[in-house]
């Protein structure tokens, strides 16, 4: 669900919207406070954009213009897709975390 949980502060030290590729590109529009929110992007199962109607670059696009500090992600759990990018983006926050709270 995109819209509950971007309504409240969690406590979380990093929020993340996940964008899966059969959902559609629309969503950073139709549901603009999910991403400026958010820290990340994460655009999954992108290994389905061969057979897909998803603009990427709109996607893209949009989510950046609703929010240009996010980090985006696109990711394919087939293809091991930048998961390693997006684990050392989790572990550098947890460091900058830890160092603030030393």
């Amino acid at each position: 669900n995109l819209v509950c949980p971007a309504s409240y502060d969690l406590g979380e030290n990093i929020r993340c919207v996940l964008l899966s590729i059969p959902e559609g590109d629309d969503k950073p529009k139709k549901y603009p406070k999910a991403f400026t929110t958010s820290d990340c992007l994460v655009i999954s199962k992108s290994d389905l954009l061969p057979v897909l109607p998803f603009n990427l670059e709109h996607a893209q696009k949009e989510a950046l213009q609703v929010n240009p500090k996010l980090e985006i992600f696109i990711t394919s759990a087939l293809k091991d897709s930048r998961i390693n990018e997006l684990i050392e983006y989790f572990l550098s926050a947890l460091h900058k975390l830890r160092q603030k709270n030393a």
